[in-house]
């Protein structure tokens, strides 16, 4: 909608976590600087962590993009799985294909990839993004994973990634050989002030144009208490924010600007204590599609049971529905972001008209 009047290619403050945007503060430096030390060197368990939105996506895409021909990447996303499945996950993602799924095969079918690849001059890698989220099970069964090796190195490098409770469960008594495995660790802080602005106009710039808008006196002050150094929460401000200077014809953002977004973005803002369930999805209400789909699949579950255990029908079904649930929370989250901006608009171009109404009488 704004690109043409800013003279912008492309939308600068978009949600994605695109490498090409990314924003080396000095805490994102040195975490980039940690985990390609550990990549190379093989170091065996490296930890990276950080607030909701602080990062850590964009710069796992980093690493990934820098990653050789001779480096095999396993990228594991969904961490709300048991130990077994997470096994699954892994050897699907390095492309091992083993008939029977059971713990013992998978073992066996990953142990003897990791040996091959690493005869061969290659190096495995496995990320597991959202790394809190894993049962102490799971975790242990990554530990045993490290447990691979050679006589000169690891044959599996394991990058663990997750929010700061992460480093609280790691910390636990149980999981204490998991810790002392852990070579390199790192956390990605919130931006400074000076970086908050920095960042702001390396996106503008990335996005074709630097100039696009400039601040008042104060504004990028406001925008950074307001965002408290987010990098997420500064994308959102700043689409809400070249939006309004769209609707106003203007291309400076004032304090009064940032003041409004953070009125109408006041919901966005979190509660006190929401850090520590931050990996808990906040209750939804679903659609009738969604529960037609819901039916549907108990359903088909019905079937299946017929043909499997009791037990592992029901693990399909937890699995199945966390997932509808997941992406109907997505899609609950992009409609109301898409609401609230309508709203600004309309609210906004409402007292533009009514200014003028006012003007010619």
């Amino acid at each position: 909608m704004y690109r043409e009047f800013f003279q912008l290619r492309e939308k600068p403050f978009e949600l994605v976590p695109n490498p090409t945007y990314l924003y080396l503060s000095r805490g994102h430096r040195k975490a980039l600087s940690y985990l390609e030390y550990g990549i190379q060197e093989r170091a065996g368990f490296t930890l990276l962590t950080g607030e909701v939105g602080s990062g850590k996506t964009t710069l796992l895409r980093m690493i990934i993009r820098k990653l050789g021909a001779r480096q095999r990447l396993a990228m594991v996303f969904n961490t709300r799985v048991s130990a077994a499945e997470l096994l699954a996950l892994i050897s699907e993602d390095f492309g091992i294909t083993e008939a029977e799924r059971d713990k013992v095969t998978l073992l066996r079918g990953l142990h003897d990839f990791l040996v091959a690849e690493n005869s061969a001059g290659n190096q495995p890698i496995v990320i597991i993004d959202e790394a809190q989220n894993l049962e102490a099970d799971a975790l242990e069964e990554i530990r045993l994973l490290s447990n691979l090796e050679l006589e000169q190195r690891k044959l599996l490098q394991i990058v663990l990634v997750g929010q700061p409770e992460l480093k609280e469960i790691v910390s636990r008594p149980q999981l204490r050989q998991l810790r002392q495995r852990i070579s390199i660790s790192c956390h990605l802080g919130p931006l400074e002030r000076d970086e908050t602005e920095q960042y702001v106009f390396h996106r503008l710039e990335t996005a074709g144009n630097r100039e696009a808008v400039s601040f008042a006196p104060g504004a990028l002050d406001e925008l950074h208490e307001a965002t408290g150094g987010s990098p997420r929460m500064l994308n959102v401000f700043g689409d809400f924010l070249l939006l309004a200077a769209f609707v106003d014809e203007r291309r400076e953002i004032s304090f009064d600007m940032v003041r409004e977004a953070m009125e109408e973005l006041d919901v966005l803002r979190p509660e006190p204590g929401a850090a520590a369930d931050a990996g808990q999805l906040p209750p939804v209400v679903a659609s009738p599609e969604i529960l037609a789909r819901f039916e549907s699949l108990e359903r088909e579950l019905g079937e299946l049971k017929q043909e499997r255990s009791l037990a592992d029908g029901l693990t399909e079904h937890d699995r199945i529905l966390g997932y509808l649930v997941e992406q109907q929370q997505q899609h609950a989250n992009q409609l109301n972001d898409s609401l609230r901006k309508m709203n600004y608009l309309i609210n906004r171009l409402y007292r533009l008209a009514e200014g003028e109404g006012n003007n010619g009488s």
